[in-house]
């Protein structure tokens, strides 16, 4: 369930104009664009966009990054972006840092639905003039680049049919794999790649019935080398994406000096979707209200950008 408190009947035109008054004059009013865009959702955001433009010939994502600035400036520029648009310039600037974040890549390809995933890539390919995996391809080599290629070019069955045969000989192959520590094994990488999410669940619990262990705690020994941890995330996304969203978030906080880009990246991402199922794993875990974690751990307009999202009432 989302967190966003939006309301069913708004003025796209008085939103622009209040958006404008905000942006104008010596000083930005940023309680005013909070009021507003944080209680916006995707199509109420995208008819103020088109509205402001209509109105004041300016773009008004361009307006709001010249006007705003630091960790606030970039949580409300990607909130304001159309969902799938968003998502890819996550993407770029994921692949675009010296040691590519594929965390958000793997994200991307495996908590969407097929159809958001096919958004993405063609926002993707609109916004940088290339596709997103021929950007994975240039800036990742050997297993990294497959297992990630294979995932965002993924188009998977997106209905809740099981083959229970299947699933018992794929979770024969995965532990099989594990076991040999053949963990780039092409048939790993096929499975995780091409199978339905309500098939691998099938998998993924045949294989925890069979060996006693689940499958992605096998995957993370001691030794876990880059591509294991990128097997982990790809299944823990596509097995319970809840689960993983939290210990994003709370990595991102209990760390020495909060991971402001992950933990904007969830509440901006999660906020219309199922961020209340995420802020209940997370009391569930740290026994602790996420609102009262984010508002340890920022301040200023960031923080209150952010409660706003996580639903605090103004």
């Amino acid at each position: 369930m989302a967190t966003l408190v939006s309301p069913p009947y708004f003025s796209p035109n008085e939103d622009a104009e209040a958006l404008r008054k905000s942006v104008e004059g010596w000083g930005t009013d940023e309680k005013g664009i909070i009021t507003i865009l944080g209680h916006r959702n995707a199509g109420q955001r995208k008819e103020i966009r088109v509205v402001y433009e209509q109105l004041y010939q300016e773009n008004l994502l361009k307006r709001l990054e010249s006007e705003l600035s630091g960790n606030f400036e970039r949580a409300v520029f990607r909130w304001t972006l159309d969902p799938a648009d968003r998502d890819a310039v996550l993407a770029n600037v994921a692949i675009k840092k010296p040691e590519i974040d594929y965390n958000v890549i793997i994200e991307i390809a495996c908590v969407h639905c097929p159809e958001e995933l096919l958004a993405v890539r063609r926002a993707y390919q609109v916004r940088y003039k290339h596709s997103l995996e021929e950007d994975l391809a240039q800036h990742t080599t050997g297993d990294i680049r497959k297992l990630l290629v294979a995932l965002v070019t993924a188009y998977r069955y997106d209905g809740n049919e099981i083959n229970a045969k299947l699933a018992c000989s794929e979770a024969n192959i995965l532990h099989e794999a594990i076991k040999d520590k053949a963990f780039n094994h092409e048939e790993v990488i096929r499975i995780l790649s091409t199978r339905s999410k309500t098939q691998l669940m099938a998998t993924f619990n045949k294989y925890r019935d069979d060996h006693g262990c689940s499958i992605s705690k096998n995957l993370l020994d001691d030794g876990a080398n880059d591509f294991q941890k990128a097997l982990h995330v790809a299944i823990r996304c596509l097995n319970d994406p809840k689960k993983y969203f939290e210990k994003v978030l709370r990595n991102a906080i209990k760390r020495a000096g909060t991971n402001e880009d992950a933990l904007t990246r969830v509440i901006v991402t999660r906020a219309e979707r199922d961020l209340r199922d995420i802020k209940e794993a997370y009391y569930k875990k740290n026994s602790v209200p996420l609102e009262q974690a984010v508002a340890q751990d920022t301040s200023g307009d960031y923080k209150a950008f952010l409660l706003t999202l996580l639903g605090k009432q103004d």
